[in-house]
């Protein structure tokens, strides 16, 4: 069972509903198995129109800004999404008492504008996408995930999660596993299935900067924080520093992430541990953030999304560290501070940028 919930983009990593599968309440025990047997559903899906991701574009009728919120009404059928059509672009949302529907409209917005505004990106796939978003899906189902054409919420069990609509960088996540999947399509197993939820992490930390209009050091660096319930102790489900996201967690137990390649997963679950590694490029992508200073959207966030554009389906942590210094010098010059700080981050997570370089240089000419 739990083989068929990895590939698909879901918000909640495999270990934590492995951890949820031996909790002492039964109910807590039958939720998750529910959550997995959802996900596990649309993995057909995912892996279909991934492969094939012109035909899963739902074009704008205006080939701009176009959200369409679906409110599935607790029903947990792949099969039948994305449900009733319950808010358009440009409808009154002061009308919408449903919480789940206006936050699933207004953050997608947010998404698509930062998009825009920053990168200069029309959509998920650049060219007006529209952004699919069914709520209540299931009953108190607890995650959030990217089937490879829209977004798909439940609505949390309401002790351990809230509902996933409830925090930006839950839907930003979700919504660059699109953008992903129509640049470089990382495959999603071992490192580049780790990059893929990497660069999914760290967009969705720029979107939600930028929305607060924060700093660096303002930032808390967290992912997840706003859907955490009453139940756990956890206050987030994984962080950019260099602490642990939780330690002993009755329910959830330790944060597994590394932050150095030294201390790599290297088992097969979660795909080779997608979910997991990602917390190496995720402190990379924080030191240079760090480092640089100011607002995160304007100098490591460029280098980052050109990165992600110019990977390809392979691409492995070397890869992307020789990208990232390249696109570096190209953006900000060769030696400069931005250069230096992106070569000091990786080396500080215990990758070489210039080991990778010829490697990177090979590999997408031959891609």
């Amino acid at each position: 069972m739990h083989t068929c919930h990895n590939p698909l983009h879901c918000f909640l990593p495999p270990h934590v509903l492995d951890r949820l599968l031996n909790a002492d309440d039964p109910e807590i025990r039958d939720l998750t198995v529910e959550a997995i047997k959802h996900s596990a559903a649309a993995r057909t899906m995912r892996f279909t129109l991934s492969t094939m991701s012109i035909m899963a574009a739902i074009p704008s009728p205006a080939g701009t800004k176009n959200r369409l919120v679906y409110d599935m009404e607790n029903i947990g059928l792949m099969q039948l999404l994305p449900g009733k059509l319950v808010l358009s672009e440009g409808d009154d949302i002061s009308s919408i008492t449903d919480e789940a529907v206006k936050e699933a409209y207004n953050y997608s917005g947010i998404v698509y504008d930062f998009y825009q505004e920053v990168f200069q990106r029309n959509s998920l796939d650049d060219r007006g996408m529209s952004l699919i978003s069914s709520v209540h899906f299931g009953r108190r189902y607890n995650n959030a995930f990217w089937d490879g054409e829209q977004m798909v919420y439940g609505d949390g069990d309401g002790s351990i999660f809230l509902r996933f609509t409830k925090a930006l960088d839950v839907v930003a996540h979700e919504l660059t596993h699109g953008v992903v999947q129509f640049t470089s399509n990382l495959e999603y197993r071992d490192e580049p299935g780790a990059l893929n939820e990497h660069f999914a992490d760290a967009m969705s930390a720029l979107v939600k900067q930028k929305h607060l209009n924060q700093d660096v050091h303002n930032a808390d660096w967290l992912m997840g924080d706003g859907i955490m319930g009453p139940g756990v102790q956890a206050k987030c489900l994984r962080t950019f520093k260099a602490e642990k996201a939780f330690q002993n967690d009755p329910l959830l137990g330790t944060d597994p992430q590394p932050k150095h390649i030294r201390e790599k997963y290297i088992g097969s679950k979660d795909n080779g541990g997608v979910h997991i590694n990602s917390g190496i490029p995720n402190h990379a992508f924080y030191l240079v953030a760090m480092e640089l200073g100011g607002q995160s959207w304007q100098r490591v966030g460029p280098i980052w999304y050109q990165t992600l554009k110019a990977l390809s389906r392979n691409s492995n942590f070397q890869d992307a560290a020789a990208m990232t210094y390249q696109v570096a010098g190209t953006l900000f010059g060769n030696n400069s501070t931005e250069q230096k700080a992106v070569k000091k981050a990786w080396d500080a997570v215990g990758i070489s940028v210039e080991a990778g370089m010829g490697r990177e240089l090979l590999h997408l000419a031959t891609a």
